[in-house]
């Protein structure tokens, strides 16, 4: 018998490894009042009906930090599961080093960059710890 959370499908969320010249990756901090506040994750969200992930991921970056990248500068790096609530969450990263603008606070709390081995000590959402040693071996 399918549950519920099956029958919904995953919430597919998209999100980039924006690596700077000097290998450093840049994080935002969630923000008071959502889910995870406090949490540093990789920019990017939901892939809404009819995106593409990389489609989505380009809409996301301009709308949080402001910049413009293209779907030919991503590259995809890995993937993580994790069970939310009411849904199952399918999160897909990318990792961008080309993009036109400087990344600046829109939606989060703070920006911060960092070598992959420091993002280990930083608190960040159950989904993305997988992918700290994944990075950490790309980069």
């Amino acid at each position: 018998m399918q549950t519920e959370r099956a029958a919904r499908g995953p919430l597919i969320v998209v999100a980039a490894a924006l690596v700077d010249a000097e290998g450093r990756v840049l994080l935002q901090q969630r923000p008071e009042g959502k889910s995870m506040a406090g949490l540093w994750e990789f920019p990017g969200g939901k892939v809404e009906p009819g995106e593409t992930p990389q489609a989505a991921l380009v809409r996301e970056l301009e709308e949080e930090l402001g910049i413009l990248t293209y779907e030919s500068c991503l590259a995809p790096a890995t993937f993580a599961s994790e069970a939310l609530d009411d849904r199952d969450l399918l999160l897909l990263l990318y990792v961008c080093r080309k993009w036109t603008g400087v990344p600046e606070l829109r939606h989060a709390s703070a920006l911060r960059w960092v070598r992959p081995v420091e993002m280990f000590s930083l608190p960040m959402p159950p989904a993305d710890l997988p992918m700290i040693g994944v990075l950490d071996a790309l980069l």
